[in-house]
């Protein structure tokens, strides 16, 4: 990257002495939520869409590529444009499209392996 390519006012070693504890703290959660996760009994045979794109979205965290937080944000964003036919009974948002799911079905019957 040229100087031109850096936005941060701060270097690494400043950004890492200013943050590096709050999101150490925030990954153990992470990590804490993912062991509940693995020793709860399923609800059933069909993976929970919010939990396919939680693993997606860690996915991201880790691949390399820039504009993390963006990418994120759009995977758990709902792009539809349909109104729901009733909010009846729904109590606020879901966290994560439906089809998160759905992709991530297609994309592990196609490796051969499961959502």
């Amino acid at each position: 990257m040229n100087d031109s390519q850096y936005t941060c006012p701060q270097n690494r070693e400043e950004v890492i002495n200013t943050y590096f504890m709050e999101h150490r703290a925030k990954l153990i959660d992470v990590a804490a939520y993912l062991d509940r996760l693995d020793r709860a009994r399923p609800a059933g045979d069909e993976a929970d869409f919010r939990d396919v794109a939680f693993r997606n979205a860690i996915a991201i965290l880790t691949d390399g590529e820039s504009q993390r937080a963006r990418r994120i944000l759009e995977l758990f964003s709902d792009h539809t444009t349909d109104m729901p036919q009733s909010a009846e009974g729904m109590k606020g948002a879901l966290g994560a499209p439906l089809a998160v799911v759905a992709v991530a079905q297609t994309k592990a019957s196609t490796e051969g392996g499961a959502a």
